[in-house]
């Protein structure tokens, strides 16, 4: 079988990181630059289509041969270029002939970038991305704003051919690297099961979803009114030049108040406005200050950005955006982190908004950029004709991990009615459950119930519960400490999974030798010649978490624990993390969620329901109104071969907008 490495240089006058790939593409005057490849491992060539030369025709054979096997870093972009490049011939690369280098990294727990991942992987200096490949790319790939010394709106070949001789050397260069992960990575392929869904991530991505561009451009037209009138009363109450300064602001407050105030984050202006000893115009400018850090125009702002000339945003999703886990992650708009909406009456809010009616809005919601915050949701619809179905897995991670734990009184709830926070309180309590339903005294219990549920899965404590919410609800520090030990006392078989998990990954650092635990396999696989080393735990799917060059260490209670190298959420640096044996079930069970919601995408697909996005646990699926969606649900909950007595529900409902149900 032919293998073709490839990587492209492309020009186009939209921004791809605000408008995405799709609609970068679909620009008139997108063109591809230079073609570098390497076919079978051969030195790899330079075509520079900007100067007239051509890809060779046989090279465009092996690009339409199903049985070449195209390579690149990040194939998507590839991909989709080529083939837009391919249609104007009439041609047509097969996408289930495309493999992913990118994906392949993430699949083995480095991180995304071709530069961060050799860097990560340990690739020798001539074997790296070039370093100035930005500057380049900034030359010759995108508009210019033209000055005095530089009127042109475009860097083309023959303006700058010194640097153009350095971006094909550049060009080259990526193709390099993107062959030497790839080789380093061969011993540790990707599943099958996880090409195919990267395949059907392309397709689902590159379907989009609808959008209501009138909600849109109301929203976006009422939020600049709202702002303008904020900032002048802003300006009236406080007498300050910019009351959306934080410094300005914080100086304010602390004369009016009297107080020294640390800083003007969400948490310290939600705690001040809880007092109830402020001033009215205090009370006020903090309000304010609240509904200038609202988000929403923002959100519509960038489906603006993104949306094609058909009226659909494409490209929402990233495959194995979650490192290790390899959840999807959120693009452009971020549809994982959108808004939940509570409005009794979002149709009339829709209609308002439209009708660009500011007025009536104040009248009937008051806040006006909450309400704007609420509807982002219904900003996705359906195409003409069609209705949205919305199924979701109803609380699979704890069925999840229920069902690696055998917690039988949990998986019992997931057999019969469901409501695992009323059970959870009714165990944690000793209170009958029929007793906690709204209007007896004992229905409190469920908030303590639902806060533990969602904090102390994964060996977490009152700090866990805290950052939950717990003290919003209006639990007291005090009180924190005792349902943690209720609800661990009541989930003892949990717990026995996180020491029984942490126990076996310790045998297997300490001792090399594979450990079989709960349907996993905890091992210790290395190429040696090639310098990688993983601590990997196979799950029920066959798919592996991997841990990076793991070893152990000592950690801040001065106790052995395991270390690998990996991605800090916070710093977004490659440095050395600590993991225990809790961390390790929440990978675990986060893991086969996902890969639970990836076999219900593959099977709804196959049953012909075209899915336009999923979010978290949630599919949406664009069908003509009529479709049946209890036969979604019941392919959400249909068993899965190699998770036996995994009890899994979907629940769902139809609409005419995305919303929150």
């Amino acid at each position: 079988m032919d293998n073709l490495s490839i990587d492209i240089e492309t020009y186009s006058s939209v921004d791809l990181k605000k408008s995405g790939l799709y609609k970068y593409v679909q620009s008139p005057d997108f063109e591809i630059l230079l073609f570098a490849f390497s076919l079978n491992g051969y030195p790899v060539q330079v075509m520079d289509l900007a100067q007239g030369e051509s890809i060779p025709p046989h090279i465009i054979g092996h690009l339409c041969n199903a049985d070449t096997i195209k390579h690149a870093y990040n194939a998507s972009f590839e991909w989709y270029c080529l083939s837009k490049w391919l249609s104007a011939r009439r041609l047509r690369t097969p996408l289930s002939s495309w493999r992913c280098t990118m994906a392949h990294g993430l699949y083995c727990g480095y991180t995304a970038g071709l530069s961060a991942t050799g860097d990560a992987i340990g690739l020798p200096q001539d074997k790296r991305k070039l370093g100035i490949g930005y500057s380049l790319i900034k030359e010759f790939c995108v508009p210019h704003k033209p000055s005095k010394t530089k009127p042109r709106l475009r860097t083309l070949p023959a303006h700058e051919p010194e640097k153009w001789q350095l971006f094909k050397d550049y060009c080259k260069q990526d193709v390099v690297t993107e062959m030497t992960i790839l080789n380093k990575l061969s011993g540790f392929p990707m599943p099958e099961d996880e090409q195919r869904m990267w395949e059907l991530d392309q397709i689902i991505n590159a379907r989009g979803v609808n959008m209501d561009q009138n909600v849109i451009y109301g929203a976006l037209e009422i939020a600049e009114k709202v702002s303008i009138q904020q900032m002048q009363e802003a300006k009236r109450i406080s007498k300050l030049d910019n009351p959306k300064s934080v410094a300005q602001l914080k100086k304010w407050l602390e004369e009016e108040t009297e107080e020294e105030l640390e800083s003007l984050n969400k948490e310290t202006v939600s705690n001040l406005l809880g007092s109830d000893a402020l001033a009215d115009n205090v009370q006020r400018m903090l309000e304010l200050r609240q509904e200038f850090s609202k988000t929403s125009n923002k959100k519509y702002t960038a489906m603006i950005n993104a949306v094609c000339e058909d009226g659909r945003v494409r490209g929402l999703l990233q495959y194995y955006g979650a490192n290790r886990t390899g959840r999807w992650a959120g693009r452009l708009v971020q549809v994982q982190n959108l808004p939940r909406n509570y409005l009794e009456s979002l149709d009339t809010a829709r209609d308002l908004v439209k009708a660009r009616r500011l007025d009536a809005l104040k009248a009937i919601y008051g806040n006006v950029p909450d309400t704007l915050s609420q509807l982002i949701r219904t900003a996705f619809i359906p195409s003409p004709g069609n209705i949205f179905l919305v199924s979701d897995y109803s609380a699979i991670e704890a069925r999840v991990i229920a069902w690696y734990a055998g917690e039988t009184w949990r998986q019992e709830v997931f057999r019969t009615h469901g409501k695992i926070y009323e059970a959870s309180a009714s165990q944690m309590f000793g209170v009958p459950i029929e007793k906690i339903k709204k209007g007896n005294p004992e229905y409190a219990l469920r908030a303590k119930g639902k806060v533990a549920e969602l904090a102390l899965g994964y060996q977490g404590s009152s700090g866990a519960l805290i950052n939950m919410g717990a003290l919003d609800m209006g639990l007291t520090e005090g009180e924190l400490p005792d349902i943690v030990s209720r609800w661990r006392g009541a989930n003892k078989r949990i717990v026995d999974l996180w020491y029984a998990m942490e126990n076996a990954a310790m045998e297997v650092m300490e001792y090399g030798h594979p450990v079989a635990l709960k349907g996993l396999l905890i091992q210790r696989e290395a190429d040696l010649a090639k310098g990688l080393d993983f601590l990997t735990i196979q799950l029920p799917s066959g798919r592996k978490l991997f841990y990076v060059n793991p070893h152990l260490g000592t950690n801040r209670f001065g106790k052995s624990s395991i270390c690998y190298w990996g991605m800090d959420q916070t710093s977004k640096k490659w440095c050395v993390q600590e993991t225990y044996g809790g961390k390790l079930v929440e990978n675990i069970v986060q893991a086969t969620a996902r890969d639970c919601l990836a076999l219900a995408i593959a099977r709804i697909e196959t049953k012909g329901y075209p899915i336009v996005m999923h979010v978290h646990d949630e599919i949406i699926i664009d069908a003509p109104a009529g479709t049946d969606l209890d036969a979604v649900n019941d392919i959400m909950g249909e068993p899965i071969g190699w998770a036996p007595g995994l009890l899994l529900r979907g629940d769902g409902f139809e609409t005419s907008y995305y919303k929150k149900d």
